[in-house]
């Protein structure tokens, strides 16, 4: 059995390479593409040597849109994230790979060989992150639409979640079990077919922040990709997640905690802030920044001077496709806008700088010393378990962090100097999978069974 925790005071760092953002600057000279194999090949080396857990990516189902085209401002279409990390696995020794995979258009038994088959292959380093939709602008690149109703998306995803770990749990000793699930969405039968990895099973991460989402991640997953990088913020989150776990019998350190943040650090704290006001200037162009604006207004803001004030009209209130995004939709947008206008009047800030601000909310910027007494401050507290790390530059944004940050917190006792283990659970510092745990069978949940 797995035992193995994250000492205290320590804190690890992951990578997050995003999809459609423009938090990366994709324009710039010396930035990479999403789609050479050499952007992530070395994007995940720099990571490994700098002892980084895991290496995440993101998912698009269906390429952006904005007012109906194709969104050009940023990037759009990157190839499948398994596919990616499969080729990963094999310039890579210790880092995790985790892929972010929809338990909506996914079928289970399908997912299940083939998030067990990259764990096998790469030692016991996969991991899932667990997402769920039910926007019928997405199904429609599914020929399903909706799909789900909004109220049985997590429902369905415990379904997907417990099937596969059934899955993983029937082979045992070289025999390979079936298992049969059925939920009000359908059925399967599906025997494994691959031996189980080192690490048992793939870890599982899981991003939702309501709280039937943080419900979700206290009974199913390993690790939780959280929203909350603030420091007073992220203590509270933390107390809210330990209580859930304690609520449902499993302890409550038992669920790691890696939200998400860009680091921006240099030589002093002056040299940082130079040094941001660049990648603020390149993140947010005046493109960028009208178009930010009009996921809210829902209509063409192409006449408004970017370094000034906010619209004066407001938005359009009515129920868009997925291209506008969930939180954008039919009154939301009004209540979104009026505190943005709040906001902008209250720090006299334009609309660039209104969206400069908004995206920056993640960011630790400071000279080597500062981050590193900041991020030492996280670690004996004990309120994160690392932070997931979204570079700005692809494939160099990582070089800084590792050449001088990471020496720095080494230096202070907060951050590892080695691998713990060859496995991604073991370097996370996870215990064994739920079920295969004392007192788990591994079949439990409703409408599993096994032969």
């Amino acid at each position: 059995m797995t035992t193995s925790h994250t000492p205290a005071g320590t804190i690890g760092f992951g990578v997050f390479f995003q999809g459609v953002n423009f938090g990366t600057v994709w324009s710039h000279e010396d930035s990479g593409s999403q789609t050479d194999f050499e952007s992530f090949r070395r994007l995940i080396q720099t990571a490994e040597r700098g002892l980084f857990s895991a290496f995440f990516l993101g998912e698009g189902l269906r390429l952006r849109e904005h007012r109906g085209e194709l969104h050009e401002l940023d990037i759009v279409g990157r190839p499948d994230a398994q596919t990616q990390l499969a080729a990963l696995a094999a310039v890579t020794t210790h880092i995790g790979l985790v892929a972010t995979q929809n338990t909506t258009y996914n079928d289970v038994s399908s997912l299940a060989h083939r998030l067990a088959s990259l764990d096998l292959l790469s030692g016991g380093r996969a991991a899932w992150n667990i997402v769920t939709t039910d926007n019928a602008w997405t199904g429609e690149n599914f020929r399903r639409g909706g799909y789900l109703d909004h109220a049985d998306r997590y429902s369905h995803a415990e379904f997907v979640v417990r099937t596969a770990k059934a899955i993983w749990d029937a082979s045992e000793d070289g025999r390979f079990s079936s298992v049969t699930a059925a939920d009000e969405y359908g059925e399967v039968t599906v025997r494994s077919r691959v031996p189980r990895s080192p690490q048992q099973h793939p870890v599982l991460f899981q991003a939702g922040d309501s709280s039937e989402g943080r419900d979700f991640a206290v009974r199913q997953a390993d690790v939780i990709f959280s929203a909350h990088p603030e420091f007073d913020k992220a203590g509270e989150f933390a107390a809210d997640i330990r209580a859930r776990l304690a609520a449902v019998g499993r302890p409550q350190d038992d669920v790691k905690i890696y939200p998400g943040a860009e680091i921006i650090v240099a030589a002093t704290d002056g040299e940082a802030r130079d040094k941001e006001v660049w990648i603020r200037e390149h993140q947010v162009s005046p493109q960028t920044a009208l178009a930010y604006l009009e996921q809210i207004w829902g209509t063409d803001l192409s006449s408004y001077d970017a370094d000034g004030p906010l619209p004066d009209i407001d938005p359009v209130v009515e129920e868009l496709g997925g291209t506008r995004g969930a939180q954008f939709q039919g009154r939301q947008a009004l209540t979104i806008a009026q505190g943005w206008r709040s906001l902008a009047e209250e720090k006299a800030l334009s609309i660039r700088q209104l969206v400069v601000h908004l995206s920056s909310k993640r960011s630790f910027v400071g000279g080597v010393e500062s981050l590193a007494d900041r991020f030492a401050k996280y670690a004996h507290a004990g309120v994160v378990d690392g932070f997931n790390i979204s570079p700005y530059l692809i494939p160099s944004g990582l070089d800084d962090i590792v050449n001088l940050l990471i020496p720095a917190l080494q230096e202070r006792g907060v951050y590892a100097t080695e691998y713990a283990g060859t496995t991604l659970r073991e370097n996370l510092g996870l215990r064994d999978p739920l079920t295969r745990r004392d007192g788990h069978t591994g079949r439990e949940g409703r409408g599993l069974r096994s032969a």
